[in-house]
């Protein structure tokens, strides 16, 4: 390899493990997790936008296969992850076990509270409710086996 050569990554560093609280507030600071469902012999992994409560990822989405998976299967895991923040290949990850649960009555006001109220102050604009059209769902899911990695370079 010729002496001007730089690798494209950095130099191989070992992962730490992250505490609780370092958890926590990396799913509060995030706003992408990534929801893998596995329901009649097929996996499928989704993006999706979340609001975090301490115990629970909050979404809001339409029918559609991801929900019917999840209906089917509530079993799912969540990974949420950020790559070279600091421009010097660090990078963060948390993978979650948890179980979907689709919330009605009651439950949906503050889900949707905790997402407007996550998401409008991101924005700079206040809280504004609008009516959710057909289809919507909004769903948690409740994590229970929680685990986080980072490597700082």
């Amino acid at each position: 390899m010729p002496a001007d050569y730089a690798l494209p990554v950095a130099v191989p560093a070992a992962p730490r493990e992250l505490s609780r609280d370092e958890i926590d507030a990396f799913l509060r600071s995030q706003r992408v997790a990534r929801l893998g469902c596995h329901s009649g012999g097929e996996t499928y992994v989704v993006p999706v936008i979340y609001g975090y409560d301490g115990g629970s990822v909050v979404a809001v989405t339409t029918e559609g296969r991801k929900i019917a998976m999840l209906r089917a299967n509530p079993r799912v895991c969540v990974e949420v992850d950020e790559y070279d923040a600091d421009g010097r290949g660090s990078w963060r990850s948390v993978i979650a076990q948890g179980l979907f649960e689709e919330l009605a009555g009651a439950e949906v006001g503050p889900a949707l509270d905790l997402l407007r109220g996550r998401f409008t102050s991101a924005a700079g604009r206040a809280p504004e409710r609008r009516p959710a059209g057909p289809g919507v769902v909004v769903f948690r899911v409740r994590l229970r086996e929680t685990t986080g990695r980072a490597v700082e370079r």
